[in-house]
């Protein structure tokens, strides 16, 4: 998406934000485009990685899940794009991002109720990225508007 989102891309997202399960006709009426026209840019959308149509949790409606956000300082912000890359491949990793103010880098994971898991996150994944100075853990109690793209080892542990 080298030029970015036209109206009509910003239109059709808005759409499938407001409700994934909308059929491309669905869709293609709300927007005033065809159907055909709405699964191409769809199709162009998400090969762009400007788009993933996806289920998402409620974690306040879903039993089991932790969220958690870590605050990271890195030794030194030369391999800071590596460093994000890494720490975002974890397995327990929502999203990360670089950020300003006290922190170099906000990670958000998610984790089974055992604080275990946040341990288990700090201890040896985390571990495995190196350059880490000192990171500070921040336990969600309770959250409004929040909903989860489920990392990989929640998506594991669901499929048990």
């Amino acid at each position: 998406m080298r030029n970015g989102l036209d109206s009509q891309d910003k239109k059709l997202i808005a759409e499938l934000t407001r409700d994934g399960q909308l059929s491309p006709g669905k869709v293609a009426e709300e927007i005033g485009v065809t159907a055909p026209t709405v699964r191409s840019r769809m199709k162009n959308l998400i090969k762009a990685g400007a788009l993933k149509v996806v289920g998402m949790v409620n974690p306040a409606k879903t039993k089991g899940l932790t969220v958690a956000l870590v605050g990271i300082s890195l030794r030194s912000h030369e391999q800071l794009d590596e460093k994000l890359d890494l720490i975002g491949s974890l397995p327990r990793v929502n999203w990360c991002a670089v950020v300003t103010g006290r922190y170099d880098i906000i990670v958000e994971i998610i984790c089974s109720d055992d604080i275990g898991d946040l341990y288990d996150f700090l201890d040896q994944d985390l571990s495995t990225v190196g350059g880490i100075n000192s990171s500070e853990s921040f336990v969600v109690m309770k959250s409004r508007r929040k909903w989860l793209f489920l990392p990989d080892a929640v998506i594991e542990g669901f499929n048990k």
